[in-house]
């Protein structure tokens, strides 16, 4: 699973890639090779049109890990960074997100760690540690996410969202059994159209 990727595009890239309407960024992010659970990063959404207009495509700051809207502690973000693609329109803390509100996460590429296996379980040796691998393609990876608004009693508004992961297949698959689910360059308008 997605527990930790890199991103380094900046807001003008990302607006012409995606096409963005309407930037919502304040001051630019630093480039982050390490973005961990909880950090800010940019994501890609489509708002829901009015009578009047149509579907704007915006860029905005999100808050990685999904905090539900009926949610009373932020702190359940850190257990809902993933969102199985199997199980993700059944289960409470995400259909709702997952009905109304897409994403686009833009990524440099993820990390996974892979446990190589002991042949002997009953060697005395110590457990042979896990090796990181950097997964990546050229030009980065369009990983599909779903979105909240969640207000604390502040009474300000936090953006948050989960990745949508999948069944690693391939070398992948060797590394991990999860993997983030990439959306390709063609299906990007259908994933963030918000009635889907």
């Amino acid at each position: 699973m997605c527990g930790r990727y890199a991103s380094s595009r900046q807001p003008d890239d990302l607006i012409e890639e995606f096409e963005v309407v309407e930037s919502r960024i304040a001051a630019p992010l630093e480039a982050d090779y390490n973005v961990a659970p909880t950090k800010e990063v940019y994501a890609v959404v489509e708002r829901p049109p009015t009578p009047d207009e149509s579907p704007q495509r915006q860029l905005r700051v999100f808050r990685w890990g999904l905090v539900p809207s009926w949610a009373k502690d932020p702190k359940i973000a850190s257990r809902l960074i993933n969102a199985r693609s199997e199980t993700v329109a059944d289960k409470p803390s995400f259909r709702s997100a997952f009905a109304k509100r897409r994403a686009i996460v833009p990524v440099d590429g993820y990390y996974e760690w892979y446990q190589p296996q002991v042949d002997d379980v009953s060697s005395a040796g110590p457990k042979p540690a896990k090796q990181p691998f950097f997964l990546s393609r050229d030009g980065g990876l369009n990983l599909a996410g779903i979105y909240e608004w969640w207000r604390d009693p502040s009474e300000d508004w936090r953006l948050t969202f989960s990745i949508l992961t999948t069944s690693a297949l391939g070398a992948e698959g060797i590394i991990h059994d999860r993997a983030p689910l990439h959306v390709p360059d063609d299906r990007l308008d259908e994933w963030l159209a918000p009635q889907q």
